[in-house]
This record gives C-alpha cells, structure tokens and sequence, in this order.
C-alpha cells in the first residue's frame, strides 16, 4: 500500500469530530494484580499498547503486518507503527487500513476514529470496534460482517496531480526539501499539505526509478 503512516491520512469522505466535541477516553492498562486476583492503579494506554491491540485484533483476522497500515500524526519507528513518548498531536485521529488474500487489487479496508483526545485511545477504539465486529463472525454472522466491512472500504483518493504540481521539476530533491520543513506539522504546517507534498515527492521517486 502506498498510504503514509505519517502524518494522518484520513479516509476520502469520512466525517471528522471537531476538536471541542472530542472525549476523555475511559481505555485504561492495569498495571498490578492483587492477591485476591483484582487489578489496581489503573493508567492510560500507551501507544505502543494500543497499536499492540490493533495489530492482534488483525492477525485474529489473517491480516499479516506487511498488509496493514496504521496511519497517524506520531513519527514512526524504525518498522514503520507509531513511536511511543512523542507529545499528543493537534490531530490526534487515527486511521488503519489492511488488505487480505480475498480484497487484493481492491482498495484497503479502512477503519478511522478520532472521537478522543489521545491517540492511543483511538487506536484502542478501532481494536476494541475490530473485536466486536469479529464476534458477529463468531455467532454466525459471517455475511453480515463481510457486509459491514464492506462500507469500510477506503473510497479512492480524488484525481492525482502530478508531482510537477507540487515539487519544481528542475529541482525535484531541493524542493522536496524545502516544502517538507515548511509544511511539516511539527512546524506549523497542516498534515494534508505535508502529505501531499510527501505524495509528490513519492510519484517523483516511482517516475525517476
């Protein structure tokens, strides 16, 4: 798949929650067992434990991590999933997309929520919205959850401009360079406008070979 993981590419057509309507998240890690088997001091999700959460709803699903792309506004790591200890971004939307042995060619499955105000919160809700879908799978609903996953089919992306558009074609490198600090999020810039000069800078690569 060709959609960055970094910053967020929200889905073509699906509606965004306004900053004041975001919530408090209630998804929470226990961190001690008692004796008694109960579990105390309770505290925030990680983003490496949300993403955990996300990647193991989808392997329960087949969907291998070379197949899978979890799209936010938190750099990456190394392997491509969000790095943890990063501060909360403005947009702290998430949106993961996958494809399985029965979709190739299609476009990627989707699932995008940004209904709270961390990160890890949100991709604790795609997980915890993937393993309530799975159940209808469990109780015999395998039509009906082919169905719903359907609707969350990524819709393609309006009429790709040229990278010509976006970068100077006598300077491909020195203008990459150039929008990129310029529209980074981290510097004032807007996620779309990054990524739409990362989409250029990607279609200039894919032409030069």
């Amino acid at each position: 798949m060709t959609i960055p993981a970094f910053p967020l590419s929200w889905p073509v057509g699906w509606k965004r929650t306004p900053t004041a309507a975001r919530d408090r998240a209630r998804f929470r890690k226990a961190s001690r067992k008692n004796w008694d088997g109960t579990w105390q001091n309770q505290r925030d999700l990680t983003i490496a434990e949300a993403v955990e959460r996300v990647r193991a709803e989808l392997q329960r699903m087949g969907i291998r991590d070379d197949d899978l792309v979890i799209s936010t506004n938190l750099e990456l790591r190394l392997d491509g999933l969000p790095r943890s200890n990063q501060r909360e971004p403005a947009d702290p939307g998430v949106a993961v997309y996958w494809v399985d042995r029965y979709t190739r060619g299609q476009p990627p499955r989707c699932m995008a929520i940004d209904r709270y105000d961390r990160v890890a919160d949100n991709l604790a809700a795609v997980a915890a919205t993937l393993e309530a879908m799975r159940a209808i799978e469990r109780h015999g609903g395998a039509a009906i959850l082919e169905r719903a996953f359907s609707g969350f089919a990524a819709l393609p992306s309006p009429a790709a401009e040229s990278w010509r558009d976006v970068l100077d074609p006598t300077d491909p490198d020195g203008s990459y360079k150039r929008l990129r600090a310029q529209h980074h999020p981290d510097r004032g810039g807007t996620p779309g406008a990054f990524q739409r000069v990362q989409r250029a800078w990607d279609d200039y690569c894919q032409d030069r070979g």
